[in-house]
């Protein structure tokens, strides 16, 4: 799995609201960090890895209030890839079961030769 951001628009009147709905998303399981952003700081940014975007949300509606999922995406940035990476090789598979064995089963009569 790759990293994922996810916004979540939630009302928040007061101080408390707010610890609230950080503890709330930072229990989620998945989450290494969360953040408010927004012009009015009413927006959560989770991010991490395997995070349940309805589970958040569904969670903070019970707990907080309105809660509105906004975005869902992977996480811009740099990514960790190696400078010298080669291009996977060609490899040969063995096949156990050829062709015939796999499209027509198991013949229904033998000849057997005199």
């Amino acid at each position: 799995m790759e990293k994922q951001k996810i916004v979540v628009k939630v009302s928040m009147n007061s101080d408390k609201k707010t610890q609230k709905a950080l503890q709330i998303a930072v229990g989620v399981s998945g989450v290494e960090s969360a953040s408010f952003v927004g012009s009015d700081k009413d927006q959560i940014e989770v991010t991490g890895e395997g995070i349940d975007s309805v589970e958040l949300t569904t969670l903070l509606r019970k707990k907080v209030g309105y809660a509105e999922l906004v975005s869902v995406g992977p996480v811009e940035g740099k990514k960790d890839e190696p400078k010298d990476s080669k291009p996977p090789e060609a490899t040969i598979q063995f096949d156990p079961y050829p062709y015939y064995y796999r499209s027509y089963g198991v013949p229904y009569y033998y000849v057997y030769p005199y």
